[in-house]
This record gives C-alpha cells, structure tokens and sequence, in this order.
C-alpha cells in the first residue's frame, strides 16, 4: 500500500508519458479526478473517464503527446507531500518556469491552478507542479 496517492498518481503519469503510452489507469478517488481535469483543462493531458476494472473505479487518464510524439508534459512533481505539507499565501503563490507551467493550489474554493488563485486571491496548498 502506498503513503500518498497523489505522488502515486503523479507517477504513474510521469511513467506512461516516458514510454509513450496513450493512457494510464489509476485508482481512482474524487480528488484525484479534480487534478486530472484541471490538467485536461489546462491542456497537458488528453483525456480522463471514469471506469470499472475488476469491480473497482478506476480513472483511466488519455495522455497528450505532440507533433512526433513529443510529450506535451515534461516535468511533473509532487510539491506538498504528506510529511511536509507546502502552502502558499495568496500573495506568495509560485510562479512555475516563469509562467511557462503551472502550479496546481488546492484551496478553499478547490481546486485550481496558480493565475486563477491570485487572480481570486486566494491561497492553499500547493499539491503540484508542471511543465
């Protein structure tokens, strides 16, 4: 069993985005669909659907390549883990790669990413990054 789900969910992406899979699977939770929707959303993954695998949900993620099948995501870490949790105030909210990724805040209002947050002035716990 794993420490956090996240991390594992993060993983799996990184791990199928390495080897050019066109979907991975993952367990799936509510929260875990609210980050993949918010990547869909924000154009780093294709796709994400609800399925049934052996009668347990699962979240079945369709990853986006480019031209060439040049990964649309490069780089994807954990910010926040378990033993040390990471917040943000909303005036300290992280810029990624000079705006070139985004952080992904989890936030009283849910989850969003880092421009929508100061742009609600709001803060949170910053759960990922991406580029």
């Amino acid at each position: 069993m794993y420490t956090d789900p996240i991390a594992d969910m993060l993983t799996r992406i990184r791990n199928g985005v390495a080897i050019a899979a066109p979907t991975v699977d993952v367990p799936a939770s509510k929260f875990k669909r609210a980050l993949a929707e918010l990547l869909v959303r924000e154009g780093y993954l294709k796709s994400v659907e609800a399925v049934t695998q052996d009668g347990k949900p699962v979240l079945r993620i369709g990853l986006k390549y480019g031209p060439r099948r040049t990964p649309i995501i490069n780089e994807l870490h954990r910010v926040s883990k378990p033993g040390r949790r990471a917040y943000a105030k909303a005036k300290a909210v992280p810029v990624v790669r000079g705006g070139l990724g985004v952080a992904v805040i989890s936030t009283p209002q849910g989850l969003m990413v880092d421009r929508e947050a100061r742009r609600h002035n709001v803060g949170g716990e910053v759960i990922c990054e991406v580029w």
